[in-house]
């Protein structure tokens, strides 16, 4: 896709969708968030993206796992001792990864199998705790893995979101990834359809009428942490956040979804 179908207006809007309830295995997140934007009074148009929390589609997707009855490998166990941290949980993590990269107290990095290198492989133990009848069945403490596969589940969304609205729109499902050097968490793009998760600019002219010659941006990051400045991180229940003021082609989808920014393992320098 050439550099000049996709652009950003001057003015960027965030819109947290209000009123969405906890959601429950099974439930269909478009209607959600549909009526989200009824609420709000918001109709989607051409270019809008809307940026879903893995939480969300995890939930709907029934991800909850209850540590009780998970039984640690011995390799949990000694990453257990190493980082301090609880011997099932390290297991979970360990199911969900393709490799270990990098172990210090309170810290394990490892390659989700999803190919990403992320902290807990993902795996969330704050605002993971199922609805009550499935929490009954259970003792506690629960997990919350990520989502199957992000990108077809925003296809999926994109598709029933898309439809109903008849625009040509973007979705991006977006969790918190920390960085090698720099302390804290932004938001990232687990999962994209409709909106080209990389934005090459090659070719493009600076101001001067010089070419850029490596400029790459990845654009679904970027809509990701920019809409993870309105949905907060604690109690805020701010699951979905329209992205209004992005032009991209409608062919946008066919440049491959977030699975496209994962830099190939043997370019990885720091894994």
């Amino acid at each position: 896709m050439g550099a000049d179908a996709i652009r950003c207006a001057p003015r960027l809007e965030l819109l947290a969708l209000p009123g969405l309830p906890l959601v429950r295995p099974g439930d269909d997140l478009a209607s959600l968030i549909a009526a989200g934007l009824g609420r709000a009074e918001l109709a989607l148009r051409d270019g809008d993206v809307v940026v879903v929390a893995s939480k969300l589609v995890s939930r709907a997707e029934g991800r909850f796992v209850d540590l009780s009855t998970v039984e640690p490998s011995p390799r949990a166990r000694e990453l257990a001792e190493q980082t301090g941290k609880d011997a099932a949980h390290v297991e979970l993590v360990l199911r969900e990864s393709a490799a270990v990269s990098r172990v210090a107290p309170g810290v394990l990095i490892v390659r989700h199998r999803l190919g990403f290198v992320v902290a807990n492989a993902g795996i969330d133990l704050s605002n993971a705790a199922p609805p009550a009848d499935l929490a009954a069945r259970g003792r506690g403490p629960w997990a919350l893995l990520l989502p199957s596969d992000p990108d077809r589940a925003a296809q999926a969304l994109c598709a029933g979101l898309g439809r109903v609205a008849g625009a040509a729109i973007g979705v991006v499902i977006s969790d918190s990834f920390g960085r090698p050097f720099r302390l804290g968490t932004v938001g990232a793009a687990v999962g994209a359809a409709g909106v080209p998760a990389l934005w090459d600019q090659r070719g493009r002219e600076d101001l001067f009428g010089r070419p850029l010659e490596h400029t790459i941006t990845a654009l679904a990051d970027q809509i990701a942490a920019a809409a993870d400045l309105v949905a907060g991180q604690a109690a805020e229940g701010r699951g979905a956040v329209l992205v209004r003021g992005l032009h991209f082609s409608a062919q946008a989808d066919a440049e491959g979804g977030a699975a496209s920014i994962v830099r190939p393992s043997d370019e990885d320098l720091y894994a």
